[in-house]
């Protein structure tokens, strides 16, 4: 019998998105684990090696940098991609995200307020409302504002000009981007997953700066379950500290890692309870699949939306969830990894039962 009661998807420990503010702050300790320069940032090294290229040039010239587009799944460094590019230009940062943006006035105050060169982030751009995103196009091309007073015949139009600036777009979904505000980013770079030689560096990197004890095997141990995700890389290692502080040495190892991660039901691969559910439904309910992805989601008890943009990335990376034009299917990965066994005939049973029955 699979369960289908409610689960948190927006806590998920292995979610990526932000659960907890990553800044730790003391009276005069600042404990960020965002890198601020470039030389810092580990990973995502064509997106470095050309941004710092775009920077010095522009430093070199005297001119605000071009409007930049990060898009990729979430918690791989694009806000922390853009205070880092506002750092290495000098400039101040201002954070904002396009749900947040509801009218074209609040736009307007935010562009008005910037200084020359300052950097607009602006994350989940792809949400920004269409009267919103209209006043914006003047805005990146001419720096330019155009406001529109009174209504009907009575209706003025006013130019206001904006001191250049650069806006640093961040996004999930770049499909999901109107093409005439694509085509307005001068720089558009995708953002990809992390190795987990990369996360093991940046694990290493964050233990230094929180002063928790790690050594190499637990880093890495650590890194291979983290989705390819800095965010919950180190969201992981605030947890295995907790485990290292009371059950072990205060020591970060392979071991320690093993027995916080089991007991926080995140396996080798890094699947949750929920990963483990959505594959469990799909194999022992639907016999593998197909199955659409609106009955797959209402057999889970949750929005298909949110299956589609949580949980399908990871486990078509890892080769356990194909999309097919007739839905969705469990991958021989997917039985091997669950232990579960693929019967043609329709019932699946747990491996170690089949392989009793042959051996009877």
């Amino acid at each position: 019998m699979i369960e289908t009661g409610e689960f948190d998807f927006e806590n998920r420990l292995v979610s990526p998105n932000e659960l907890e503010v990553e800044t730790l702050t003391t009276d005069d300790v600042d404990y960020s684990l965002r890198p601020k320069t470039l030389d810092e940032y580990i990973g995502q090294i064509n997106v470095k090696e050309n941004l710092s290229v775009y920077i010095e040039a522009a430093k070199r010239r005297g001119e605000p940098l071009d409007h930049v587009l990060l898009y990729g799944p979430p918690g791989l460094g694009k806000t922390t991609l853009s205070q880092i590019i506002a750092n290495e230009m000098g400039v101040d940062i201002k954070i904002t995200s396009g749900p947040s943006i509801k009218k074209p006035g609040d736009l307007a105050a935010i562009l008005t307020n910037l200084e020359q060169g300052d950097v607009l982030f602006i994350d989940e751009i792809h949400r920004l409302d269409s009267s919103v995103e209209e006043i914006l196009y003047p805005a990146l091309e001419d720096f330019v504002l155009d406001i529109i007073w009174g209504k009907g015949a009575a209706a003025n139009s006013v130019r206001l000009d904006l001191k250049p600036f650069t806006l640093v777009g961040a996004t999930t979904r770049s499909g999901q981007l109107t093409a005439p505000l694509r085509d307005r980013f001068g720089v558009i770079s995708r953002l990809e997953l992390y190795t987990p030689d990369q996360l093991c560096d940046i694990i290493m990197r964050s233990s230094v700066i929180l002063g928790v004890a790690c050594d190499q095997d637990g880093a890495y141990e650590l890194a291979s379950r983290s989705r390819g995700t800095p965010r919950i890389a180190n969201r992981f290692l605030k947890r295995v500290r907790d485990f290292a502080d009371i059950i072990g040495d205060g020591r970060v190892t392979k071991e320690i890692v093993q027995i916080a991660l089991n007991r926080m039901e995140v396996d080798s691969l890094g699947l949750d309870k929920m990963d483990k559910r959505l594959l469990e439904m799909l194999i022992k309910g639907y016999n593998g699949g197909p199955v659409g992805l609106d009955t797959l989601a209402s057999a889970i008890g949750e929005e298909a939306i949110t299956l589609e943009d949580v949980c399908e990335p990871y486990l078509m990376q890892l080769g356990f969830l194909a999309r097919t034009p007739r839905g969705r299917c469990a991958t021989d990965l997917a039985y091997k990894h669950l232990g579960l066994h693929r019967d043609n005939g329709g019932n699946d049973t747990r491996q170690m039962t089949f392989n009793q029955a042959s051996d009877d």
